[in-house]
């Protein structure tokens, strides 16, 4: 196994050269960059678009400024912000922090629930609370996010104008006055702005999670062990949690690599619609501004996550499944 560990991280740095490589040069074929709208304002002189063109080392050759950049990256440094005048980590890390508010919660929500939607579905095939959980899944997948976080919005307005009182907020992550707050105060007030966000998060990706446990728990259930195992006599609950449950599940094993920069990511577009100070409305802004290295920096952060979690994803697929063995 030690062997088997070393050999991949092994694998990883040729891996991680090319995609960064790869993601630098993707981010520099998009026409312009960060000076191009101030040469259209007519009151920046083009004496002071050349220095701040040098200073930010844009009139280099592409691959300079990869090598530039590559030589900070291992250094951690993951670059300097155009926009901010400020180095990546200290401009990004704030927003990944609001993020996982909502992220990390949606994340626990998600599995405790729709695992064991799914496996109900497959237990009572059929029945009228599957096919209820089955309609409910099929308009979750049907419905994107961000309409969803409207349709909440207009919900919890329309109980604010018939009721005067505003159940939960609609936008923002604090209160007006938050930081005259005591500490565990400023703690309440922010979860009371994440409930909403984090069941819209949380609403799509159940829909799908809970499909494909209960399609998983159907293939299983249908193997001749199964069969053999009922035959012999074992209690339902035995064959059902210690048999097909433990293999049923191997397919969700090796998609948790996808959670480490999951939990950096954002909710997506629900942080849009409801004002969330996120990562995908800041990432979103850079991506406008072309503030190259808060693009590149954050897209490195995700792939060395994602390389991690696919490492912790074979290991534990070899802990879950004992057929699997690395040599």
């Amino acid at each position: 196994m030690t062997a088997y560990i070393l050999r991949r991280i092994l694998y990883l740095i040729p891996t991680f050269f090319g995609a960064t490589f790869l993601a630098f040069l993707i981010i520099q074929m998009a026409p312009g960059d960060y000076l191009t709208q101030l040469e259209l304002d007519p009151k920046v002189t083009p004496e002071t678009i050349a220095r701040l063109r040098a200073q930010f080392g844009l009139d280099r050759p592409i691959y300079e400024q990869y090598l530039l950049w590559m030589n900070n990256l291992l250094h951690l440094n993951l670059g300097y912000s155009f926009a901010f005048q400020a180095p990546v980590l200290e401009v990004i890390w704030p927003r990944v922090v609001n993020s996982m508010v909502i992220v990390i919660p949606s994340t626990l929500l998600l599995y405790l629930v729709a695992i064991p939607i799914g496996v109900y579905g497959a237990v009572r095939q059929y029945s009228l609370g599957d096919r209820i959980l089955s309609f409910l899944a099929y308009v979750g997948l049907s419905v994107p996010s961000f309409f969803l976080a409207l349709i909440a919005i207009y919900i919890l307005l329309q109980i604010k104008f018939k009721t005067g009182t505003l159940p939960f907020p609609v936008s923002g992550m604090t209160s007006t006055g938050f930081e005259q707050l005591p500490p565990l105060r400023q703690l309440l007030d922010i979860a009371w702005h994440a409930v909403v966000p984090i069941l819209v998060a949380t609403a799509n990706d159940i829909a799908g999670l809970s499909r494909l446990m209960r399609g998983q728990m159907l293939e299983v259930l249908g193997q001749d062990y199964i069969r053999t195992a009922r035959a012999k006599g074992l209690a339902e609950r035995v064959v059902l949690y210690k048999h097909a449950f433990r293999n049923a599940v191997i397919p969700f094993v090796a998609t948790l690599g996808g959670l480490l920069p999951s939990l950096i990511s954002g909710a997506g577009f629900v942080e849009v619609v409801m004002a969330w100070p996120g990562i995908t409305p800041f990432f979103l802004d850079a991506i406008a501004n072309q503030d190259l290295y808060v693009i590149a920096g954050f897209l490195t952060v995700s792939l060395v996550l994602l390389m991690i979690g696919n490492l912790i994803s074979d290991l534990l697929l070899a802990w879950v499944d004992p057929r699997i063995r690395y040599e």
